[in-house]
């Protein structure tokens, strides 16, 4: 089963060809995804690799989180699962307007 890797502290250089290049010294990488800003398109710094093994992720884990990639220290470990966030504003969860 594959598992979801977090890695932050990324340079602005790399691209995702970069990532998966260092992450395929662990094992094999299933996919790269480094996060964007929206509105100008530039790299954010941080991003997601998912790896095919459970053992391929802890092998990631030891060998890149603290180390040096592109002059930046790497931090990495287990992606959190995403949490379900509500979208747009609710009345029925605000006192606004309520009276008494």
């Amino acid at each position: 089963m594959s598992k979801r890797l977090y890695v932050g502290n990324i340079s602005f250089k790399a691209t995702e060809d970069d990532v998966r290049d260092l992450f395929s010294q662990a094992g094999e990488v299933v996919s790269v995804k480094l996060i964007k800003d929206a509105a100008t398109g530039r790299l954010r710094g941080f991003g997601f690799v998912e790896m095919a093994s459970d053992e391929d992720a802890q092998k990631a884990i030891s060998m890149f989180n603290g180390n040096p990639f592109m002059d930046r220290s790497l931090v990495v470990n287990e992606a959190k699962p995403l949490e379900k966030r509500e979208r747009g504003y609710s009345r029925e969860k605000s006192s606004f307007g309520k009276r008494g």
